[in-house]
């Protein structure tokens, strides 16, 4: 399926309205337009209109967000599904996401179930997001459901943005690290060569290994970039293959210092969205396979499915759960709760409030934890290139004492 972006004028109204869609063609997408009331106008594809146009039309989590709550009001308070649609484009600040919203408000004008609607954009509502509108859809409890989106995308936004505010500082430090080395061994490491040169003396050999990185850096240094591109490039197509995904999966589970606060965030995830599916109907083995994608984690994602695929076979879940691997003791205990009262959302939903409370506490640490390595690492490096400048300094200057 491609992405077309479009303009066309409204049969009814004759107004001119923009937005995406997904067809196999151009003609097809046409033919869409058509049967949804419009005449085309415009039609091009996404990918055509460049990279850069790409990033400027892509809808940020705050916008959805924003949208989600509007919303769920508008319905809660009794207008019209297509109202509501209309009247959260009219409110939205975003060009970007007012397109969508209009793209779905023709859909399901033309007879398509709202699900159905938004699954044409699955770059801004994911499989958590259909599923519950589905849910809420069948269930008459639409408003409840996007209420839940809302609450729960802004809970994971702020995570991941606490998590981006942790990493600024020691990000500082290293930046600082890598710029003294770069200046010292780019202004003065050649200096100290320049000295013993014209004092006929043979430089030290801690002195000697840094003068010839300094050469490499300074005179190959199209080498190393050529290095850093294609390594940068060969890791994007290898994180693609399912070999990468398990692999970057399984280092984020194992890294020092930073696996405890993913292995939490990882099952905040599950939980959450477990919770959230299974209080609004959605059936126990879907609730797990879309939860498990809700990880963003390749390889728990695979061992969620494999507890899916033992529930299938007639096994608890609470038992599915704690055979796997990463897991964390309370998850099972909880759902094991939960199975025996019959509360199995609640209890899944109190774990996930228990992993929040620890991630809020493990991310205000991450600095205080990463800080003291970091510095050992700063002195270390800086002590090596201070002794290859500094003490043949020192050495030449006892010398002619």
């Amino acid at each position: 399926m491609k992405r077309f972006t479009y303009k066309a004028t409204e049969k009814a109204t004759r107004k001119t309205v923009s937005g995406t869609l997904q067809a196999e063609s151009e003609k097809e997408a046409g033919k869409l337009l058509i049967e949804q009331g419009f005449i085309p106008d415009k039609i091009e594809e996404e990918d055509k209109k460049g990279l850069l146009n790409k990033y400027k039309n892509k809808v940020g989590t705050k916008d959805r967000i924003i949208f989600t709550r509007q919303f769920a009001t508008l319905i809660g308070a009794g207008l019209p599904m297509s109202r509501s649609l209309k009247t959260a484009a009219e409110q939205s600040t975003s060009k970007a996401m007012r397109a969508v919203i209009e793209d779905v408000t023709a859909s399901v004008e033309a007879g398509k179930s709202l699900s159905d609607a938004f699954s044409q954009h699955p770059d801004v509502f994911n499989d958590v997001y259909l599923s519950l509108v589905a849910a809420g859809e069948m269930s008459g409890t639409l408003d409840t459901a996007l209420a839940r989106l809302a609450a729960q995308d802004e809970k994971d936004s702020s995570m991941i943005s606490k998590i981006r505010g942790a990493m600024v500082y020691p990000g500082i430090i290293f930046l600082v690290i890598i710029a003294v080395l770069a200046f010292m061994l780019v202004a003065v490491v050649p200096e100290v060569r320049k000295l013993y040169a014209d004092m006929d003396k043979t430089l030290p050999g801690i002195t000697q290994a840094l003068v010839q990185i300094s050469d490499f850096f300074s005179n190959q240094w199209w080498v190393v970039l050529i290095f850093l591109i294609l390594t940068i490039y060969g890791l994007r197509v290898f994180r693609k293959t399912d070999s990468g995904k398990r692999f970057f999966a399984l280092f984020k589970l194992n890294v020092p210092v930073f696996k405890s606060l993913f292995q939490r965030l990882y099952m905040n995830r599950f939980c959450r969205t477990m919770e959230m599916l299974l209080g609004t109907g959605v059936s126990m083995l879907d609730a797990i396979k879309i939860s498990s994608r809700a990880t963003s984690n390749y390889y728990m994602e695979e061992q969620f499915n494999s507890a899916g695929e033992k529930v299938k076979a007639g096994r608890p879940l609470s038992e599915s759960v704690q055979e796997l691997d990463y897991i964390l003791p309370l998850v099972p205990q909880m759902i094991n709760i939960g199975e025996q009262s019959g509360k199995i959302d609640e209890m899944i939903g109190k774990a996930a409030e228990v992993y929040e409370n620890e991630l809020d506490e493990k991310i205000a640490n991450i600095s205080t934890m990463i800080e003291p390595f970091l510095m050992v690492i700063m002195a270390g490096l800086i002590g090596i290139v201070i002794a290859g400048t500094l003490l043949p300094i020192y050495s030449l200057v006892s010398s002619i004492s």
